[in-house]
């Protein structure tokens, strides 16, 4: 079953690249926030890289005067996610998360299933809003598409403080 509004992130553990892979709670990334989380089928693959992930790089500044943090999400290993960062020039606040087994992405009911592409399990391409761990907003695209997910369509629909 897919994540719905007003349903609260579900308790996982995911993987970054900080002095090494370091293991993260979703219950810290999320509790007490605003947290804006993207997902990308895939690092470095061409729609990811040449849109998806410059747009929240370039919006970063406008995201943070909100007070709304922001995080990325793949299902690759933390070491893709950290290569990725350094070559899109990710500043350190926006968290690169590593799904790399696919299992927080199968909890929240988005995956993909990519095998007839030779890349497995994989995210659909969404963003959504959490305040303090309850999801305010989910934005899926449909196959193919890139719109709801961007970060312009997803900072001019964050709610107003």
């Amino acid at each position: 079953m897919t994540i719905a509004v007003g349903d609260k992130i579900p308790k996982a553990t995911l993987n970054v690249l900080r002095d090494g892979v370091q293991a993260v709670d979703t219950q810290e990334l999320f509790g007490g926030k605003k947290v804006v989380l993207f997902a990308v089928p895939g690092a470095f693959t061409p729609t990811c890289s040449a849109k998806h992930m410059p747009g929240y790089v370039e919006k970063m500044d406008a995201f943070r005067e909100r007070g709304v943090e922001v995080a990325c999400l793949s299902v690759n290993d933390a070491f893709v996610m950290g290569a990725w960062a350094k070559d899109q020039d990710v500043p350190p606040d926006l968290t690169m998360l590593a799904d790399g087994n696919g299992a927080f992405t199968q909890a929240l009911g988005l995956e993909l299933d990519a095998t007839a592409f030779g890349m497995g399990l994989r995210a659909k391409r969404f963003a959504l809003y959490a305040d303090d761990g309850v999801v305010r907003q989910l934005h899926v695209e449909a196959p193919g598409e890139f719109k709801v997910s961007a970060a312009d369509y997803v900072l001019a629909n964050l709610p107003g403080d």
